[in-house]
């Protein structure tokens, strides 16, 4: 488990979420250039990197723990909203109720997202990961500022959410080495669920970016550019 990677996790979520005290104004084209990237990177990096290895293992149930994912992913937006995708609402008169739904499937979502980190050859997927949280972290400050709630308390929400995906890289980390109880013959099964989480996320944001289907060019080479590093990374490790 490497420290500048749980630095890196934090930091990039809690960059993300500062960003709303220092832009007056959202910038909307620049956010889906972000988005496209990074969910094309995840994207590649599942196909690439974390499926391969999860299907080598031999275990038949595999599919249907990605499938459970892609699922478990689909009902938390139910309650995110899809702020993971950078999506922002405005509530009214829900000050004190809403932000409770939004942070319980922020949090889970970000815990496992942390978790595939404990494999040391996919040292690269925290670069996507971090990239990927900062438009959410973003958001879901966007979200809280507008919706009146304390600065106070949006600190203490980004700071929440800024821990989850290094507490999810910790946890794996120590049930895959098996320090945790027997809990290490779960593992393959997790990593199932979070490869479901991360299709879904990855195809819905880059779908969500383009605007009535039609050509982008700088949101074609933001795509691009995510599936060519994460190629890179397959055939330099």
């Amino acid at each position: 488990m490497e420290i500048w990677e749980l630095i890196l996790l934090f930091g990039s979520s809690m960059l993300g979420g500062l960003c709303i005290f220092l832009l007056k104004k959202d910038n909307n084209d620049r956010l889906k250039l972000v988005l496209s990237f990074s969910g094309a990177y995840l994207f590649a990096i599942t196909i690439l990197h974390l499926m391969p290895d999860v299907y080598h293992s031999g275990n038949p149930k595999i599919g249907l723990y990605i499938l459970g994912g892609f699922l478990l992913q689909i009902l938390m937006e139910q309650f995110s909203e899809g702020i993971e995708h950078g999506h922002i609402h405005q509530h009214k008169n829900q000050q004190f109720v809403f932000p409770l739904g939004i942070m319980a499937s922020l949090c889970l979502h970000a815990f496992l997202e942390g978790m595939p980190l404990a494999q040391k050859k996919h040292n690269e997927l925290v670069f996507g990961i971090a990239l990927h949280h900062i438009p959410a972290a973003f958001a879901l400050g966007s979200v809280l500022l507008k919706n009146k709630i304390k600065i106070s308390r949006i600190f203490l929400f980004l700071i929440l959410f800024a821990t989850m995906s290094p507490m999810g890289y910790w946890l794996s980390f120590e049930i895959g080495r098996g320090s945790i109880g027997h809990m290490d013959a779960y593992f393959e099964g997790i990593m199932g669920v979070v490869i479901g989480i991360f299709l879904q996320i990855s195809t819905t944001i880059l779908f969500e970016s383009s605007v009535d289907h039609k050509f982008n060019l700088k949101k074609m080479i933001a795509v691009l550019l995510g599936t060519s590093i994460a190629m890179a990374g397959l055939y330099f490790n």
